[in-house]
């Protein structure tokens, strides 16, 4: 389906009742992400349309909680794995007067 216009476009998602799906997995979770977020979904309410975010970090998850709004953004159930930094530390323990050998 092509779209020329971007009224178009908004036209057909609001008669068609469409999910927007919005992956946020690259995101900084940080108040300006929160509120590009709420409007985004004040906009597609008005227009009709549920916004559903994937992928969202448990930072942005806790981000969202905090603010207030876990009722109006909503996340996709599953959400992104976290991901850990290998920690730099010790491979075997020992007494500092034990010889290595």
């Amino acid at each position: 389906m092509n779209f020329t216009s971007r009224g178009r476009l908004i036209s057909y998602m609001a008669a068609t009742r469409s999910r927007i799906v919005c992956d946020v997995g690259a995101v900084k979770p940080d108040v300006h992400t929160i509120d590009a977020l709420a409007r985004l979904e004040l906009a597609a309410r008005r227009l009709g349309l549920e916004v559903l975010l994937r992928d969202a970090s448990s930072d942005l998850q806790a981000l969202i909680a905090f603010a207030g709004l876990r009722d109006v953004l909503r996340v996709e159930p599953g959400g992104q794995a976290e991901q850990r930094k290998q920690g730099v530390g010790v491979e075997e323990e020992r007494e500092l007067d034990d010889p290595a050998g």
